[in-house]
């Protein structure tokens, strides 16, 4: 059993990762369970170069952020399970006990983060009657999006990065991920708000 677990190993899903890893040492996460299912094969930054990003080096390809991402979570937030080379293929249940079915195994979580992209078709079963066309992406793209307030879909299952409404951005994304991973450990904070941060000389 999950508490969270994340589908999708782009830049949306592993900025929710890192920030849910990073909260390790708060009491109200210490315990937690957080699981990715990092599948970065259809991921958009497959093919991109970054040169507008706050932070990357211009230049940066990024395929060599998708390779660097599993390698951070890894060596900093090693209790952060990575499943890999899996694909999601059914989501069932509700919150607090979803059942996530992949082409290998069967998972069980208490709260998923659908984090994979806005390409159509949809191809996770199960949440057919969230998806609506993409409101701010070109009608000629054929975009989806899920409905969402606020980056949450229905209780117990968030979205982010493109697939929320949001534009493809690395920065947007990245951003709309750490929204939601803030979210989750608020809620888990019996509601009391929670930023993570380090600072020098902690």
């Amino acid at each position: 059993m999950f508490d969270v677990l994340i589908i999708g190993g782009g830049v949306s899903g592993m900025s929710c990762a890192l920030i849910l890893g990073s909260a390790k040492n708060k009491p109200f996460a210490s315990d937690k369970k957080i699981g990715i299912i990092a599948h970065q094969k259809a991921s958009s930054l497959q093919n991109a170069v970054f040169n507008n990003a706050y932070g990357i080096t211009p230049g940066k390809r990024g395929s060599e952020l998708l390779d660097f991402s599993i390698e951070h979570l890894t060596n900093q937030y090693g209790h952060v399970s990575q499943i890999t080379n899996e694909k999601v293929m059914k989501i069932e249940g509700k919150a607090g006990s979803f059942t996530i079915i992949t082409n290998k195994q069967t998972y069980i979580s208490k709260i998923i983060v659908i984090a994979i992209g806005a390409s159509n078709p949809f191809t996770i079963e199960g949440l057919e009657n969230y998806i609506i066309p993409h409101k701010k992406s070109n009608p000629e793209k054929n975009k989806i999006q899920l409905v969402n307030d606020d980056h949450l879909v229905t209780e117990g299952i968030y979205v982010c990065g493109t697939l929320a409404g949001h534009r493809s951005q690395f920065s947007i994304a990245a951003g709309s991920g750490a929204a939601v991973a803030t979210d989750i450990l608020t809620l888990w904070n019996n509601g009391i708000h929670v930023q993570v941060h380090d600072s020098v000389g902690k």
